[in-house]
C-alpha cells in the first residue's frame, strides 16, 4: 500500500525591510519568506519548558514554521516581529485577546501593518546607518539588530549577572552592539569605553528614539476601547501571544 504523503498548507510573508538591508547573495534579499501553517509539533515547541526557561521558546518557534532556506540569525528584529504576527495568525486566527489595566481587549492581528520607512536611507544590501548624537554632536553609525545579535545580547548579559546578579547591563550591552562606529573608528575597544564613558543619556535616547522611529518593522501600535475611553497601546508579544490559555 502507498504511504499517502500529507503537504503543509503555506503562506508568503512580506518582510518589513523589504529584503533591502540584506547582501544580494542573502536569500532574506528577496524581502519574503515562506511559512507553513503551525501543527501540534509547534504547541509541543511552545510549552516545552527548557525553551521557556532560556527564553528561546519563540526562536525555536519560528525556525519550525519558516519553510524557505534562510539563516535565521540574520534577520533583523523588525522582519522577526512580522513573522511572529504571522506565525499567531496562521496557528490561532487573527483576533487576539490580552488583558489591559484589568480588562479584556481584543485587536485584529489581520489590521496590522509593516511600518512606512525611508528606503532612500538605506544602501542596499547594507545594515550600517548614519546619526549625529544631538547633544555631544558625535557622529556615530549604528546596526539595526538581528537576531544573532541578540543571542549574544542575551548570553553577555547572563554573564554579566552571574557576577554581580544585582546589576541589570541590558541598556548599555544593546547599544554596544548597535553602535558599529564612532567618529569613523570601528575598534570593538574604542566603542565599548564610549558607550561605558561618554554616551550622554540624553544622547542615549534620541538614539534609540531615532532607531524606533525610522527602522523597518511592523507598527504595533494600535487604538483600544476601555472603560476608561480610547488608548494608544502597543500589542504585547509574549508567549500568551500564541497560546492565551498556556500554563506557564
Amino acid at each position: 500500500m502507498e504511504e499517502k504523503k500529507h503537504k503543509f498548507p503555506t503562506e508568503t510573508i512580506d518582510l518589513p525591510s523589504k529584503g533591502l538591508i540584506y547582501p544580494e547573495d542573502n536569500a532574506l534579499s528577496s524581502g519574503k519568506v515562506e511559512m507553513k501553517y503551525m501543527t501540534a509539533k509547534e504547541e509541543d515547541i511552545l510549552t516545552n519548558q527548557s525553551y521557556i526557561e532560556a527564553g528561546t521558546v519563540l526562536d525555536k518557534l519560528l525556525q519550525s514554521l519558516i519553510v524557505s532556506d534562510i539563516n535565521y540569525n540574520d534577520l533583523i528584529t523588525g522582519d522577526k516581529n512580522a513573522l511572529l504576527i504571522a506565525a499567531r495568525v496562521l496557528g490561532y486566527g487573527k483576533d487576539y485577546k490580552f488583558e489591559y489595566k484589568g480588562e479584556e481587549v481584543e485587536v485584529d492581528l489581520s489590521e496590522v501593518d509593516n511600518k512606512e520607512f525611508d528606503e532612500d536611507s538605506i544602501t542596499k544590501g547594507e545594515n550600517k546607518f548614519p546619526f549625529t548624537l544631538p547633544n555631544s554632536k558625535t557622529e556615530i553609525e549604528y546596526k539595526i539588530l538581528t537576531a544573532n545579535d541578540e543571542k549574544k545580547i542575551a548570553a553577555e548579559v547572563r554573564g554579566l549577572k552571574k557576577v554581580n546578579k544585582n546589576e541589570n547591563r541590558e541598556l548599555s550591552t544593546r547599544l554596544k552592539y548597535m553602535i558599529v562606529s564612532v567618529d569613523k573608528e570601528e575598534d570593538k575597544k574604542t566603542i565599548r569605553e564610549f558607550v561605558d564613558n561618554y554616551l550622554l543619556a540624553m544622547d542615549s535616547r534620541a538614539l534609540r528614539k531615532h532607531i524606533a522611529e525610522t527602522q523597518p518593522d511592523v507598527d504595533l501600535n494600535v487604538i483600544i476601547d476601555t472603560s476608561s475611553g480610547e488608548e494608544d497601546i502597543t500589542i504585547p508579544i509574549n508567549l500568551n501571544f500564541f497560546w492565551p490559555d498556556a500554563d506557564v
